[in-house]
This record gives structure tokens, C-alpha cells and sequence, in this order.
């Protein structure tokens, strides 16, 4: 984990073939992708992990591929999440976590993603699972459903995931609104934040060049999260494609606008590591 305070800006996967040109060097095979990136940004959010427990060959080939300080975030499998809704998982929960374990200490946060469906009635649930969950891995929880802002709903909720010491995700997308979401960022639950940028668009195929500019909400979000930040609170944030276009061009800007230093993509080519 990094030093409290820290903030770490990443992208939300990192094989895309449409940034072969706009973000990779022209040429780049799949398999150099996630070494090219980790040049780039020192945190990933890994998606693949949502729909299988990865095998531990597969886990430990990523940190090899990483240098040291390289940090994943890895989504917890839709079995537990989704299919099982958090109930009856400790075999999955289990495998996963062993599966996660291989990544050392470049293991970051586990995003437990609940779908829109999950509504407040089924809280307990989550109070049931929570206390399952081991100490030594840091967890957030992503719910999709505007009931969960209900004032007395959500202070249960953030009562719960603070007890546990468990992260609300932050999500600025489609379903909760961003001022809500930049609101709570401010009310911590963990000593770390996990923001995940989604954007309204779905329907965008091509991810090699920003089509949304997105300045006003990045600069409400650099206000935001630079104040919680200054309290010590470190700060895991995850661009989707969707959310602009080009979510590498994004992450960088947000990097600029917050004072941390991007890298040039036209720089990952000449170079052999920043770490």
C-alpha cells in the first residue's frame, strides 16, 4: 500500500488495442501492453477478475511483467457478487483471495462491484459478509442503485462499511449523481478512497482518442479529492474508456491537474523503467 495521503491515478484495464498509437508505441504486441503501461502509471484496475477467479500462473505472470511499487486492483468475481449476492461465497471468496495473494505486495484494493439490482433489502447481506472478509487485503464496495442514498439507508451503510473499515466506492457514471459521489468523498470509511470514473456513454467503441472532453468534471474532482487527500486519506482513482474516450489521456490529465507528473506516452518507447 502507499504512504497515507498518496493518490494513484490508473486506467481501468490495459489491453486495448485502440491505444496501439495513441497511447502504446505503433507496433506493440498484446503481450508488451501491460509493461508498456506500467511505465506510464504505477496502479491498474484489473476487470478480467470480475468474470473468473484467475489462475495463479496468470496472477503471477502480471507481477513479473510490473516492476516493483506497481500496484493491482483486482475486481472480485460476479460469483460472489453477482450470482451468489454475497451469500454462501466463502469457497469462491476463498479461492479468489488465495489466487490474489500471488501478487505479493503489489496487491491493492478488491472492488466488491454489486450490480443495480442489489437494493437496500438486501443489506444484511453485506452485514453478514463483511465480517468474512480477512485483514490483511483492503476492500470497496461499489452499489449501482439511488436507494442507497437515502439518508437513513446510507448512514447504515457507511456505519457498516466504516466498522469494517471498508471503502464506498466512488463511482461517477450513470446511476448515483456525481455530486452525491463527490459529497461522500468527504466522509470516509477507510483509510483509503477508490474512485472509479465510468462516464455516461456506453456505446463509444473506439478508445483511441478523446471524444468527451471532460474539464468541468475533472476540475470539480481535483478539488475534491486534493482537500481529502491533504487529511491523510490515501486515494486508489480508475478511468474507464467510456467516461471520455481515451481514458490514458484522462488519467494523465487528472495527474496534471492534481500535480502529480504524467508521462509522455511518446516516452515509453525509449524508455526501460521509471520505477
Amino acid at each position: 500500500m502507499t504512504e497515507p495521503g498518496h493518490i494513484r491515478i490508473g486506467t481501468q484495464g490495459w489491453n486495448y488495442a485502440g491505444w496501439v498509437g495513441a497511447f502504446y508505441p505503433d507496433g506493440t504486441r498484446p503481450a508488451d501492453f501491460l509493461g508498456l503501461y506500467a511505465k506510464a502509471f504505477d496502479v491498474v484496475e484489473v476487470d478480467s477478475t470480475f468474470y473468473a477467479v484467475p489462475a495463479p500462473k496468470t496472477v503471477r505472470g502480471w507481477a513479473k511483467r510490473t516492476p516493483e511499487g506497481f500496484t493491482f486492483a483486482l475486481k472480485m468475481p460476479q460469483e460472489i457478487t453477482h450470482e451468489r449476492r454475497l451469500r454462501d461465497a466463502g469457497d469462491v471468496v476463498q479461492e479468489f483471495l488465495d489466487a490474489a495473494r500471488e501478487l505479493g505486495p503489489k496487491l491493492g484494493p478488491v472492488l466488491v462491484q454489486m450490480g443495480p439490482d442489489f437494493q437496500p433489502h438486501e443489506l444484511d447481506a453485506l452485514r453478514r459478509f463483511l465480517p468474512g472478509l480477512p485483514r490483511d487485503v483492503s476492500f470497496a464496495v461499489e452499489v449501482r442503485n439511488r436507494k442507497w442514498m437515502k439518508p437513513a439507508i446510507l448512514a447504515e451503510l457507511l456505519s457498516l462499511l466504516a466498522e469494517h473499515e471498508t471503502a464506498l466506492a466512488l463511482s461517477d457514471g450513470r446511476w448515483i449523481p456525481r455530486e452525491t459521489m463527490m459529497e461522500l468523498a468527504t466522509r470516509p470509511t477507510a483509510p483509503f478512497h477508490y474512485v472509479r470514473w465510468m462516464g455516461p456513454n456506453r456505446d463509444v467503441v473506439d478508445y483511441s482518442h478523446v471524444q468527451f472532453p471532460r474539464e468541468e468534471e475533472l476540475e470539480s474532482w481535483t478539488e475534491v479529492l486534493g482537500r481529502v487527500a491533504a487529511k491523510g486519506v490515501q486515494i486508489f482513482g480508475f478511468f474507464n474508456n467510456h467516461f471520455s474516450g481515451h481514458s490514458p489521456a484522462t488519467a494523465r490529465e487528472l495527474q496534471r491537474r492534481l500535480g502529480l507528473r504524467p508521462v509522455d506516452p511518446s516516452l515509453l518507447s525509449e524508455q526501460t523503467s521509471l520505477f
